[in-house]
Parts: structure tokens; sequence; C-alpha cells
């Protein structure tokens, strides 16, 4: 069946496919458009009017953060190397337990549209907004190239497409309508496409996960022992860790790098944290992020018995050599469950899922750039609203036109290991000036600065010239070597992923920067407390 995989899914009907996608993009650019109508101030393009309540946001937010990654790379990790492919599921969840209990409630009351916002809220304005608006945009671009990828990678499949002409044509169709729902409906537009592509992606797995049981009478461990019949010789790995991570030292290391960075980088998303602005009041955004970890976790759950039923049914062996390689296990679970239409639905609500997400994060940059940079560099504050939004949508199409150029570059990537680079830059260098801005009075400008320059150089740095982008061996059995960039070695840094040496480099950085200038502004800080703890005086402030 590999050898001939493309030609049987192209097969097994491509126009029921792109019609099933296509209903689904006409559906949600109305709803886009009738949002739209009612999109007037900059408050309403950012925030969404702050019209949302606690569970609709918390469904948006888990829209958000179930990228390709989480339905596609996870699905795929486990399939491939089991134990090792859950972790990060593990991780993705357990991070949101540091954004509801150190980040939501205090972000939402201090700030009032973006990040820079509560970073610059004690500090000088305008160096602080700049960095803060060039990490929003640097984890914005890495986590679009994560959801390009997967677009690339599941279109291979759902077409039989294993030319990169084609490929690439997808991409930047995906492109163009993440830019139409942005530049159309804002945020609120976006929120209500996020939630109706949580919902689909939630309904599908679960229909899903309860077919694969029933498969084996709703016992999970006939489930996992036909994933270890199935893997062959290497099949008992599948339900202990090291298949992927080994047991050397270094993979080790990789693998608790990786673990810091999931844990830690979620509560420095910008597009996760812009989010909360959307509701009225903080005992709201509180609401929201319980909604989201329920969500979230039932999800990641539902990848456990996807993941395995791919194993068990299709086989790791059959899920990489497919066109879309290990980011292929949904969909080819859903054709050997349901056939055709299955794999119609499946993959269509895959593309909703990028759709979705890619929209979040263009809105969640674009808005950054244009209130952080514009708004407050340029024009020192003197901007007016009409411009602002203005600007905003200017920049989503410059930002929408990057990502497809990154997209086709990262084409064939995992997407959960092209995110996990995403979670590393954002817990390097959001996440330790969040911190110190919230919770520590002697922090300053010098401080904010050193902490997101620094941490987003080192995490770029250590990224760039390590193996997840140059070095890596070439597989025999595909001819290609898992790094980005074939054919070359340049890598000298040896963990995939920096987050083990970035995120502490950072806290350091901002330590350091803080304790060696004299700035310090007792009043303010005592505002912000005051403001971040109760709510008073935030934007609708209401301290409940």
């Amino acid at each position: 069946m590999s050898s001939t995989l493309a030609a049987g899914v192209e097969g097994s009907s491509p126009a029921l496919n792109i019609i099933i996608f296509a209903l689904f993009v006409l559906i949600t650019l109305v709803i886009v458009f009738c949002a739209s109508r009612n999109t007037k101030t900059a408050s309403d393009y950012y925030a969404a009017g702050r019209a949302f309540t606690g569970p609709q946001n918390g469904i948006a937010i888990s829209g958000d953060y179930l990228s390709a990654a989480s339905f596609l790379g996870i699905a795929g990790a486990i399939a491939v190397y089991g134990y090792d492919g859950f972790l990060y599921s593990i991780g993705f969840l357990v991070a949101w337990l540091v954004a509801l209990l150190l980040v939501a409630e205090l972000l939402r009351n201090t700030g009032k549209f973006t990040m820079g916002d509560v970073l610059a809220f004690r500090m000088k304005q305008r160096p602080v907004r700049a960095a803060a608006a060039i990490s929003t945009l640097a984890v914005s671009f890495f986590y679009l190239l994560a959801q390009m990828a997967g677009a690339g990678g599941l279109v291979a499949l759902l077409l039989g497409i294993e030319g990169k002409t084609g490929q690439t044509l997808v991409i930047v169709v995906v492109g163009i309508i993440m830019i139409a729902y942005v530049l159309i409906g804002g945020m609120k537009g976006t929120t209500w496409v996020q939630i109706i592509k949580a919902a689909l992606l939630i309904i599908g797995a679960l229909a899903m996960t309860l077919w694969v049981l029933g498969k084996y009478g709703f016992n999970f461990s006939s489930l996992l022992q036909a994933a270890v019949d199935k893997g062959g010789k290497a099949g008992e790995a599948l339900l202990g860790p090291g298949k992927q991570y080994g047991t050397n030292g270094t993979t080790k290391l990789d693998f608790f790098s990786l673990g810091i960075a999931l844990v830690l980088g979620t509560a420095g998303l910008p597009h996760v944290l812009m989010r909360f602005y959307t509701v009225p009041t903080a005992r709201e955004a509180r609401r929201s992020v319980v909604w989201a970890i329920v969500l979230i976790g039932v999800f990641y759950l539902f990848t456990l018995v996807l993941g395995y039923g791919a194993g068990a049914l299709v086989g790791p062996d059959k899920i990489k050599a497919a066109p879309g390689g290990v980011n292929s296990a949904a969909p080819l679970l859903a054709l050997e469950l349901g056939g055709p239409v299955l794999l119609g639905l499946i993959a269509a609500i895959a593309f909703a899922t990028i759709l979705a997400v890619v929209a979040g994060l263009t809105i969640t940059a674009s808005a950054s750039f244009a209130h952080d940079v514009y708004a407050s560099v340029v024009k020192k504050g003197k901007a007016t609203p009409g411009s602002e939004v203005r600007v905003a949508r200017i920049t989503a199409l410059v930002i929408g036109a990057v990502a497809i150029v990154g997209g086709i570059l990262a084409n064939g990537q995992n997407v959960a290991f092209l995110v996990a680079l995403a979670f590393a830059v954002a817990a390097s260098a959001n996440l330790p000036t969040i911190l110190y801005s919230l919770f520590w009075k002697r922090f300053n400008t010098q401080g904010a600065l050193w902490s997101i320059y620094g941490g987003l150089i080192v995490t770029i740095v250590l990224i760039v010239f390590s193996p997840a982008v140059s070095g890596k061996p070439i597989d025999p059995k595909t001819g290609k070597s898992a790094s980005m960039i074939q054919g070359v070695d340049f890598h000298w840094f040896p963990l995939d992923n920096p987050g083990l040496v970035s995120i502490p480099i950072a806290f350091f950085l901002g330590w350091l920067g803080t304790v060696l200038s004299k700035e310090h502004d007792e009043k303010k800080y005592a505002e912000m407390e005051v403001r971040s703890l109760t709510g008073a005086g935030a934007e609708k402030a209401v301290s409940h």
C-alpha cells in the first residue's frame, strides 16, 4: 500500500474532500463577514469588544491551542514513537497550569490589547514595546511555520500530490484565506472561527476515538497489543520511554529540554495571552482558562487512542512512507476506518484547524506591531485608533506573505516539533520578562530589554546551529535527513530544542540587567500590583 498510497488516496475522491473543505471555508467566511459589521473601534478589532463569556473564550482558546501540531503531529508521533510521542501531549497540557496560576488573570487586569501593554506599564514605553513586538513576531513566525508545514503535508495525502509544486500551491491558498479572515473579521470574526473549529475538532476526534476503541471491544490494552504487534521487532518499544529520545545522555537532555520548553512556553505565547483580553472581567478570564484546560485535556486523551490506533491499523512504516510523513497518521487512520467520506471530513477539520490557528497568530502579530511599534514608538502615543487598525491590516498582509514563504521552506517537517521550537522562543524571550514585571518590585527597563533580546537571540542562534536545522544522518528508508536543511552540516549545539539552556540564560539576563541599572519606580509597581490583583483601573474594570 505504501508505494501506491498517494494514488489510492487520490482515487478515494479528491472532489469530495475539496467540496467538504470549500463548504467549511464558505460558512466561516460568512460568519467572519457578519462579525465584521460590528467591528468599528480598535477594541473591537483587537479584543472583540471584550464581549465573549468565559466558556466561549475557553472554547476559542482551545481552538487556538489545538493546532495542527496537536492533531496531526502528536497523533503521528504516538503512532511512530509511542510513549515518547505522548510526552508532547503531557507537556502541552501541564503548561496550562502555569498559565492559569501565574499569568492569565494578572495579564487581563494589567493590559489592554497586547503583551507590550503589560511589560511597558511601569517602564520606558518605547524601547520595551518595540522589544515586545519583535519577540511576538518571532514566536508567531515559528508557530506559523508549523501550521503551514502541516497544510502542505495534509494536502499531499488528501489529493495524492507528491510534487512540491502542488503542495506549494495549497500553502499559498491557505495563506490567502487566513489573511481574508483577519482583514475582514478582526478578533471577533477570528474568535468565532476558533469556536466552530474547536467544536468540530473535538467531535471529530471523539468519533474516531470511539470507532477505534470499538474495534478492540473498548479494551485499551487490546489496542496497545495490536499496535505492538503491527510495529514488528520494534513494537515493544512503543510502550516504554526511549524510542524517540533514546537512552544516551544527549537524547535524555533533549527530552528534558523539550519538556521545559513545552511547560513554560504556553504562558509566553502572544496569541494565547491576547485571548485573555477578549473577556470583560478577571473572573471570566479565570473561567476561560478552566474551560480550556478541560477541553484540551480531553482532546489529548483522544490523541493517545488515535496515535496507537493509527499504529495498530495502519502501521508505522506505512505512515512514515506516506506523502505527509508522520503528520499523515490521523488522516490515514480516518481512511482505514471510514473510507473516503471520513477521510474528507477529518482532512477538512485538520484544514480548519490550520486556518483558524494561523488567523489567530496573524492578528496577534499584526496587532502587536500596530499597537506597540506604530502607535507607541513611531507615533509616540498620538496615533488615531483608525490609523492603528489600518496599519494592523497592512501588517497582516505582510505577515501572511512571510508565513507562506516560510511554510513552503518548512514543508515536510514534523509539525509538533516545529511548534516546540516556537514554545522555546516564547519561554525564553517572553516568560521571564512577564514574570519579573508582575512579581519583582526592583525589575526595570534595562532588565526587560536584556531578558527579551537576550533570550530571543540566544534561542534563535541555538536553533540555527542545532541538529534540527542541519547535520542529522540520512534515513536509508526515505533517503532524507530529519534536519530542516538537507545535505549540509553546520551544527555545533547538540540539542534539538534549546529550552534547557536558553530559558535560564534569559532569566539570568533579566536579573543582571536589572541589578546593573539604578532605574526603579516603586510607585508604578505598587499601582501595577493593585491593578493586577484586583482589576481596579483595568479596561472595562470589574474586580470580581
